[in-house]
């Protein structure tokens, strides 16, 4: 039981602090306000917090879960849509239905899963580009601020990888707050509020957002998170869990949360031998994790009043410490094979440029290039293609 509590604290810990800065930069970059923000976060920890305690408990199985990171840090490159925030509010519901159809209705997964690899990773390579550039821009604009950051990053990861951005996110909002002398918390409360955003429908948010973040969020996050619980020999139903974080992400989307899926890193926490020798109780460390992301919904309004003063080259900067692994795995599977190394270098240029057509992003037209460019080449004979 010890065990299974230190394991589920530190799921909380990192699974919230390693990645906030991430969401709340991609919220800011579709049009959140900081009241939007901060609503958003006690709503993804609630759906994040209840779904673990109660899909854990219900089937005996570690079951961690977490806020698509990937799919946030796609809202930074695709930025405001036809709409503002309320249509990508819509995006965000559309992506929960869809998850749901993707649990009922085979044909629809079946469909994610043919999309190949390395262009799947080389898209999430592009998206996560911009942000992992960040750190190293900011040393340049603000190097009192960033140096630190940097250093401690490094320095913390040397000993404890996965406490490094927490402690770098912790030494940067210490520095937001000591330079920022009128900071005003008084009127976060303990408690956030939820403020409700009325959805709104866009072709432009359906298709820049909700398509990709969707493709994201069940190719980087859900079949990894099913992936990780396997190795450890954990097999939840899929039809069930996928239905259940579809449903959550639909509920919360209104308050302003971006979807929710299986977690990856957080579940290998779970699920391995520091959340106990006897794996059929290492649930319950998933529980106590569920407990501890509820509990720090509570930060919300503390974390958007100390983002809301931040320069947000800082902000980009911890985003950036944060997605740098997943960069490097990224793309690591994009252009490991000869074979699908130009469509994937296509896609993964075309993502990481910012290109929009029709008020689409480039997570979408990467994509799109990026096929297309493979079947050209396929269509050429595979002499031709391995040129």
């Amino acid at each position: 039981m010890p065990q299974a509590i230190g394991a589920g604290l530190l799921v909380a810990l990192v699974g919230y602090a390693s990645s906030v800065a991430v969401v709340i930069q991609g919220l800011s970059a579709v049009g959140a306000s900081s009241a939007e923000i901060a609503s958003a976060l006690v709503a993804l920890g609630l759906a994040k917090g209840l779904l673990a305690i109660g899909l854990s408990l219900r089937y005996r199985l570690p079951i961690s879960i977490a806020w698509t990171t990937p799919g946030a840090a796609l809202l930074v490159s695709t930025g405001m849509v036809q709409g503002g925030f309320a249509a990508a509010v819509g995006a965000f519901m559309a992506v929960g239905f869809l998850v749901i159809l993707a649990a009922f209705w085979r044909p629809l997964g079946r469909l994610i899963g043919a999309i190949p690899t390395p262009i799947a990773s080389a898209m999430l390579a592009g998206i996560l580009l911009k942000l992992c550039l960040a750190p190293f821009l900011a040393l340049a604009e603000m190097p009192l601020l960033a140096l630190p950051v940097l250093l401690v990053w490094l320095l913390v990861g040397r000993f404890a990888r996965l406490l490094a951005v927490p402690v770098a996110l912790l030494l940067a909002l210490a520095l937001i707050a000591a330079s920022s002398p009128d900071l005003e918390l008084a009127g976060a409360g303990l408690w956030p509020g939820l403020a409700f955003v009325p959805p709104a429908w866009s072709w432009e948010a359906m298709i820049g957002i909700a398509l990709p973040l969707f493709i994201v969020t069940m190719a980087s996050q859900n079949v990894t998170g099913f992936a990780v619980l396997s190795t450890f020999g954990y097999r939840p139903p899929v039809t069930p869990v996928l239905a259940a974080t579809g449903l959550a992400s639909v509920l919360a989307a209104p308050f302003g949360a971006i979807t929710v899926n299986l977690a990856a890193i957080t579940a290998a926490l779970c699920a391995g031998p520091e959340a106990g020798s006897d794996p059929a109780r290492r649930y319950l460390a998933a529980v106590i994790g569920g407990i501890g992301y509820i509990a720090l919904a509570g930060l919300a309004g503390i974390a958007a009043g100390l983002v809301a003063v931040a320069p947000p080259t800082l902000i980009e900067a911890v985003a950036g410490l944060a997605l740098m692994a997943a960069f490097g795995q990224a793309a690591s599977n994009a252009f490991a094979g000869e074979a699908e190394r130009l469509p994937a270098l296509v896609t993964f240029l075309v993502t990481a440029s910012g290109l929009a057509f029709f008020g689409i992003g480039a997570a979408f037209w990467g994509l799109v290039f990026g096929l297309v460019v493979r079947l050209v080449y396929r269509a050429a004979g595979p002499g031709l293609s391995r040129r």
